[in-house]
């Protein structure tokens, strides 16, 4: 989770020089101001659209786009394990060779920017196949057990009576069709780019789809598990920017799609630039599933208003905004969740107490869809649908 840099990094394998300012001409006012401007932008839209797709995905039925609840437990537990995998990283970069660890990450992480490209452009491309385009649908499928749920084995109910209750368990249940696999063939040739250039864009492409993604898959379980999961992350990031150098070296080492990056020098080097200022994916992440959480309630509320997510979203402006004049002022890196998570949780805040809502916020729970009750549940109120439907047929 770094945040945005004023200081010069080499993200692109094309710029083979020195990484050292001192080489370097300094920055231009216009150049730095599109590089803040840009960061400031590409971090809004994977929040907007992010949040947007998460109450789409709360409603959805099906199981490969199922989100993962975030509890109290987990947000308790995260800036234990951030720093612990932060550390470790340090670690690695200091006693093994950077080149090595670095081709390992760029392989793992272009298996899974191609996937989460994919799946971020799949709803945008849809719109341009012809009604004409044949689209076959797949479905890929893994269990652990003796696959006694097929059509026709034992235990199984009776063909045609339009009930199904698997006695597996679930691993991987993904469908995709054939609109999803040229969506796939695009993202592999952004990720060939990525994997032999290293170049900004590419990452920036990846970073993005992991940002959209993170922001509609993870949601909270309430506002009060936000308020943990952010304010643990607070002092994390603090910590670890303030208090030491591990953040700001591990992001200068990592050449991986964790960061989203602009170059200030692209007014003068156009797109083989590589003086860049960077901002974490944990500062879009992380405060955008709080806001996407502000959208649902506002959606549960039921007054055709969307208060709170507005709010959330120019608190997040805000305090982005605020990191950057900072980070400029003062020339070095700063912790941009120090100024948003106050923001990201004041402003809400603030407007429920001048509404007399903080009851109904802070008391909005949405259920977990992996939760073995709510399972239940539904299992039982699709059965109950469908015995209706069987009834009304013999009638």
């Amino acid at each position: 989770m770094d945040s945005a840099l004023s200081d010069p990094h080499n993200g692109s394998a094309e710029a083979g020089g020195p990484t050292n300012s001192t080489t370097r001409p300094p920055s231009t006012p216009e150049g730095i101001a599109l590089a803040y401007g840009s960061l400031l932008l590409m971090a809004l839209l994977p929040i907007f659209f992010g949040a947007l797709r998460s109450v789409r995905c709360a409603r959805g039925k099906n199981a490969s786009d199922m989100p993962e609840t975030i509890t109290s437990r987990d947000a308790a537990r995260f800036p234990i394990i951030a720093s612990c995998t932060l550390l470790g990283l340090y670690l690695f970069f200091k006693i093994f060779s950077q080149e090595y660890i670095n081709l390992l990450l760029s392989m793992y992480f272009f298996v899974l920017g191609i996937l989460a490209l994919s799946h971020t452009i799949s709803p945008f491309m849809n719109k341009f196949f012809p009604a004409s385009f044949p689209n076959r649908q797949y479905q890929l499928l893994f269990t652990q057990g003796s696959g006694e749920n097929k059509e026709g084995g034992r235990g199984s109910p009776a063909s045609g009576s339009g009930l199904t209750w698997p006695l597996c368990s679930e691993i991987i249940n993904y469908e995709f069709d054939t609109k999803d696999l040229v969506c796939l063939g695009l993202s592999s040739i952004v990720g060939v780019w990525y994997l032999l250039r290293k170049h900004w864009i590419a990452n920036n492409l990846f970073g993005l789809a992991f940002s959209l993604n993170g922001v509609e898959l993870l949601h909270l379980n309430n506002v009060s598990t936000g308020c943990i999961l952010l304010g643990g992350l607070f002092i994390y990031d603090v910590f670890w920017v303030f208090g030491t150098n591990v953040m700001v070296t591990v992001a200068k080492s990592f050449e991986a799609p964790i960061k989203l990056v602009f170059p200030q020098d692209l007014l003068e080097k156009g797109l083989e630039a590589n003086n860049f200022a960077m901002l974490g994916l944990g500062d879009v992440v992380i405060p955008g599933i709080f806001i996407a959480l502000l959208l649902r309630f506002d959606i549960s509320l039921k007054k055709n208003t969307h208060t709170y997510f507005y709010t959330s979203f120019a608190a997040y402006i805000f305090g982005l905004g605020l990191t950057i004049f900072i980070m400029h002022i003062f020339k070095h890196a700063q912790p941009a969740l120090l100024y948003l998570v106050p923001a990201c949780i004041g402003f809400p805040v603030l407007v429920a107490l001048a509404k007399g809502e903080v009851t109904e916020m802070f008391s909005y729970e949405e259920s977990n869809p992996k939760d073995p009750a709510a399972v239940t549940e539904s299992k039982e109120g699709t059965e109950a649908s469908a015995s209706k439907g069987l009834e009304k047929k013999e009638k």
